[in-house]
């Protein structure tokens, strides 16, 4: 295994308009001198962008986002992608209103995963707003995938460079998948639910950036293309394991009013399960991708 890691990229001096501060050595940058609750010109905006492309996770504080200005946001990415289980509430079907409270024995994205790879054009990322966050507790990890990708030894890429994996929703909706009685949040479990499956590259290249990254996640990849899940479990659970490595990672605590926005084209994320006396209310919108390759 290579133990050359390229650095993920900063750029904290070369922004005009925004002051972007990176919190760890793989990924993830705080941004302020901006309130993306108000309407913000082209060029604030296409900084914006840049930093979450170089960062791959972008963090703001002190944010007020009603449900207008959270969708507004997001749509400054990309239009706006419709959770196809997730149960929304409200006028706004496109915001996910994900609430841990106490008595839950379960969380939404309890482990690492990657948004809604069993679709076909996966979303290319979210908006995640701190609307009432408990006093400790509850932080969220986000992974590198285009570090753990680059630490694999060259006999490993030529490996997965030939590979494809199944991704499926079968373990975290329908009936089968039983999560609703664990926890407030609430997925699909009607008769009329239906596995949606699609197969992607386990190396996926970055559409904007053209760097490769590792591509499969806890939640949805079932097995590789062409094998059965007890032939696949042996190298998918090593790379599962690697992808989560400490040095790939980045730990954000979150704060009422904070907001992150990732990347899901290339890394992974997990919410740590550790609030168990407060509640915890976050609103998301997740931004349309396209087809991974």
């Amino acid at each position: 295994m290579s133990s050359r890691l390229s650095p993920a990229p900063t750029y904290t001096n070369e922004y005009a308009r925004i002051c972007v501060s990176p919190i760890a050595g793989a990924l993830g940058a705080e941004i302020s001198g901006v309130d993306v609750s108000r309407p913000m010109d082209d060029a604030t905006f296409a900084e914006i962008r840049r930093a979450w492309t170089e960062n791959l996770v972008i963090f703001f504080r002190n944010q007020t986002l009603d449900d207008d200005a959270l969708i507004a946001f997001g749509r400054r990415f990309a239009p706006l992608f419709r959770h196809p289980n997730l149960l929304t509430e409200g006028p706004y079907p496109d915001i996910v209103r994900i609430r841990r409270m106490p008595g839950d024995k379960q969380i939404v994205g309890e482990d690492w995963h990657a948004d809604t790879t069993c679709m076909a054009q996966p979303p290319c990322g979210a908006v995640l707003y701190g609307v009432d966050v408990p006093p400790y507790g509850g932080d969220t990890l986000f992974a590198n995938g285009y570090l753990a990708y680059e630490a694999l030894s060259d006999g490993m890429k030529a490996l997965l460079s030939r590979l494809a994996a199944v991704h499926s929703d079968i373990t975290v909706a329908g009936p089968q998948a039983a999560r609703n009685k664990h926890r407030t949040n609430k997925v699909r479990e009607d008769s009329a639910w239906r596995e949606t499956v699609s197969e992607h590259p386990v190396v996926r290249t970055h559409p904007e950036t053209g760097r490769k990254g590792l591509f499969v996640n806890r939640s949805y990849t079932q097995r590789f293309s062409g094998m059965t899940a007890e032939e696949s479990a042996p190298l998918l659970e090593f790379l599962l394991r690697h992808a989560a490595r400490p040095e790939f990672t980045c730990r954000f605590r979150w704060e009422t009013g904070s907001v992150a926005v990732w990347d899901n084209r290339c890394t992974l994320h997990i919410a740590v399960n550790d609030v168990w006396k407060f509640p915890r209310i976050m609103h998301r919108v997740q931004m349309c991708g396209d087809r991974p390759v």
